[in-house]
């Protein structure tokens, strides 16, 4: 497994993480099976969400992991607060995260977190309040370090300005299928595609210039929740590249698309959400990949993208 060393954060944490958001769907046995071959694969980062079955993916994790016979200090626990469906609000008010963290504990049953990540955006959110919420979580040794899901440079700017603990992770969709990270600055000034419309500010520029990791999810999904790319049929010629690629390699058309995430010098992290311990296996071998400067190419342009 490919290890990172985060900068201001944890050290030696595997670049896949398992996200749990799924989890729910197995019984606690099988949870405990599916962690513990995640971890026998090398994957020591588990995402969660407070909103992933309305806390029930916690609460599966939270009993299985004692089956598995694996050290709580040996993994890398994440989740996120902050959205709040069944209210129609996301909420980074002080009084939310704290009560958000609490139960999560409680849920996964740990005295702490590795990492929190305010999930989304709250459009009114006071950065006051935040850093009140991280000062009061970090003293008491509930969450070590802090990080953002699909924030923009701006919001980021505006957190860092008075939370004290470094932001270390930034969690965003970024996939073949979801290029939009990287997308406008290749098109600069192209008006023949509206590839060339900046939609993140440049926000991958920014994590790199301040330290910030970014953890892609949907690595292997269509949009957001359409279906995985992989063998479908709206994508011929990305996955005769894929399977050349994975031919050479050795490895599953899967763990090639995960391979050219990993190769992008960023140093991203890629969230597998697979229940299914087989394909956790397959997506794994990605680690066995270096794609060289023009086979990274090649994967992008087979998705449906152009030199201009």
């Amino acid at each position: 497994m490919k290890m990172i060393n985060v900068v201001n954060g944890p050290q030696d944490v595997s670049r896949i993480i398992l996200g749990c958001m799924r989890m729910p769907a197995l019984n606690t046995q099988e949870a405990a099976d599916l962690i513990k071959c995640a971890f026998e694969l090398g994957v020591n980062f588990f995402d969660h969400a407070t909103c992933y079955g309305n806390g029930d993916a916690e609460s599966r994790f939270g009993d299985a992991l004692p089956l598995t016979g694996i050290n709580r200090e040996d993994i890398i626990i994440q989740s996120k607060c902050g959205l709040h469906f069944d209210r129609r609000e996301f909420d980074w008010s002080r009084d939310d995260i704290l009560k958000s963290v609490d139960e999560s504990l409680s849920r996964l049953k740990t005295d702490y977190l590795d990492a929190l990540l305010l999930h989304r955006p709250d459009l009114i959110f006071e950065p006051e309040e935040v850093a009140e919420a991280f000062d009061t979580l970090h003293k008491a040794g509930k969450v070590k370090y802090f990080g953002v899901s699909n924030v923009t440079p701006g919001e980021l700017m505006l957190l860092k300005k008075f939370v004290k603990q470094p932001l270390v992770f930034n969690q965003l969709q970024f996939s073949l299928d979801q290029t939009q990270l990287i997308d406008s600055a290749m098109y600069l000034n192209n008006t023949t595609t509206d590839r060339s419309t900046d939609r993140d500010n440049g926000l991958i520029d920014y994590c790199r210039l301040n330290d910030i990791t970014i953890q892609a999810w949907s690595p292997l999904q269509i949009g957001m929740f359409k279906g995985c790319f992989v063998d479908h049929p709206d994508y011929p010629e990305l996955n005769k590249a894929l399977g050349r690629i994975g031919e050479k390699y050795g490895v599953s058309k899967s763990a090639a698309a995960i391979a050219w995430i990993l190769r992008h010098p960023a140093k991203m992290q890629a969230i597998a959400g697979t229940m299914n311990p087989d394909h956790l296996r397959d997506i794994c071998d990605a680690s066995k990949v270096d794609l060289t400067h023009n086979e990274w190419y090649e994967l992008y342009l087979a998705s449906g993208k152009f030199l201009p």
